[in-house]
């Protein structure tokens, strides 16, 4: 039998520790050139060949080791955006990287952005905290829908919380009529001291820094013009609430400050399966982007 990738490529699925395994092509078809099978204990895996190279298979213990080497507080609040292509393959699919997340932080509040805003619009002005899919990705759609997940009520930037102090997280989020509300959902991560994480993406992804933008009421960042939006809420209540979205492309810009924050000691980096991880603490990063955009109250705009 050929082997078909090292002996330390590939975590097996079952045991403790990191243990690995030669993998070992069994069978060969034509027809299925790109595959090989390979064996764990007793249960037959199927994995795709890259380049010649075998995938390495990530399952949920591996995730877990790979967040608690990010040094993640389990105890602290955690909001995580994700690109899920980036982290390779993962065992159980997108729902075991659900899964891991809202498992690491059990004693603590996992909350995912479930962003709604390219859904929820002048055509289409129904938000529903039950029924309204995410536009985000498949990782935050699957989360919404995970047992003992809170959603919140904002009807372009709702999240889903889990953890004990989940309801209050999202209690309110639909009382006012900005992206990122200094009361609301987002505000509260600035509170916390939360850890935001960027999975396979960059700083244009970002959401908080639209609400520190926000929150400095820096101008030509919100939409001045209001349109009348429509929430049913959890219990079945229909709120009327205007709201107003964000102006054009800033978050494209928001790169711009990775540097410094390296620099500075706020942005991290680390991995997560085969994704690379950015990551920081809200109040430092707000206390240096306040001082940046005192400055420079245009940092993010065009050029």
């Amino acid at each position: 039998m050929e082997e078909c990738c090292p002996p330390a490529c590939a975590g097996i699925p079952g045991t403790t520790g990191q243990m690995f395994v030669s993998l070992q092509i069994l069978t060969y078809e034509p027809s299925y050139s790109n595959w090989c099978i390979l064996v764990t204990g007793f249960t037959p895996l199927i994995m795709p060949l890259r380049y010649g190279m075998m995938l390495c298979m990530h399952t949920k213990q591996s995730l877990l080791s790979d967040l608690k080497n990010l040094g993640l507080d389990p105890k602290g609040t955690t909001l995580a955006h994700f690109s899920y292509k980036s982290l390779g393959d993962v065992e159980g699919g997108a729902q075991t990287v659900v899964d891991a997340m809202v498992e690491y932080m059990r004693d603590g509040l996992m909350v995912f952005p479930t962003h709604t805003w390219a859904n929820v619009n002048d055509d289409q002005p129904y938000y529903s905290v039950n029924e309204t899919e995410v536009c985000i990705g498949i990782i935050p759609e699957l989360a919404r829908k995970t047992p003992d997940g809170i959603r919140s009520a904002h009807p372009t930037h709702s999240v889903v919380a889990f953890g004990k102090e989940a309801e209050a997280f999202t209690n309110g989020d639909h009382l006012y009529t900005t992206p990122c509300p200094r009361e609301g959902a987002w505000g509260k991560l600035l509170d916390r001291n939360a850890t935001i994480l960027l999975v396979g993406v960059g700083l244009n992804r970002d959401t908080f820094i639209h609400g520190v933008e926000e929150w400095l009421d820096i101008p030509n960042r919100i939409n001045e013009k209001k349109r009348m939006l429509f929430i049913r809420l959890a219990d079945g209540t229909l709120v009327p609430r205007p709201n107003s979205g964000h102006v054009g492309h800033v978050a494209e810009n928001f790169p711009r400050v990775e540097t410094i924050l390296k620099e500075r000691g706020i942005l991290s980096e680390g991995k997560l399966g085969d994704a690379k991880v950015l990551y920081h603490k809200t109040q430092p990063l707000t206390r240096l982007l306040n001082e940046l955009l005192a400055k420079n109250p245009d940092l993010f705009g065009e050029r």
